[in-house]
């Protein structure tokens, strides 16, 4: 079985030193003099966040975090992906198959959307409420990702609303950069 606070610990501290350098990379992760070990996953994911938003400004927290997502399940979410577009024409169909909304997507006003009724990540199960996005942004990253193989061109995802926030779901508005159908 793996350890998903030794893997999140593992992508933030890689994610961190690429913008910045080891020492601040140990500093965000681990904690002065390391103390974070001690921390149960709950008060280690808001300590985290708390050190990366003191250090860094807001665009690069959101990239650092965005850096993070885990792939866990990457592969069967894109082979569903892909399968939904190549059994329509056109985003709004893409969005309304039954699979896709089953798969939380949704198509409004021109946009796509996939939301979640409840929070994905296993790091936040004992957090009851988080004060900023900042921990959600590995989400967005993750589905950049997912999105990006399988429609084959940039995408942009924003996070509208999180679970962990407050909010009754979970909810990213997929932007695709480019034509996926042509």
């Amino acid at each position: 079985m793996f350890d998903m606070r030794k893997i999140q610990e593992h992508v933030i501290f890689d994610a961190v030193k690429a913008v910045s350098n080891e020492e601040t990379a140990a500093t965000i992760v681990y904690g002065d003099h390391e103390l974070s070990s001690s921390e149960d996953n709950a008060t280690w994911v808001k300590s985290t966040m708390t050190r990366l938003e003191n250090h860094f400004d807001q665009a690069t927290v959101k990239q650092i975090r965005m850096n993070c997502q885990c792939g866990y399940g990457m592969d069967e979410k894109l082979e569903l992906v892909k399968t939904l577009i190549a059994s329509s024409s056109n985003l709004e169909e893409f969005a309304n198959q039954d699979k896709a909304k089953a798969a939380g997507l949704s198509y409004r006003n021109g946009e796509l959307y996939l939301q979640f009724p409840f929070c994905p990540c296993p790091m936040l199960a004992d957090v009851e409420k988080l004060e900023t996005n900042t921990w959600c942004q590995c989400t967005t990253g993750y589905s950049k990702v997912l999105f990006e193989k399988a429609f084959g061109c940039e995408v942009d995802v924003e996070l509208l609303q999180s679970v962990k926030m407050g909010d009754k779901v979970c909810l990213m508005k997929i932007i695709p950069r480019d034509a996926i159908w042509k």
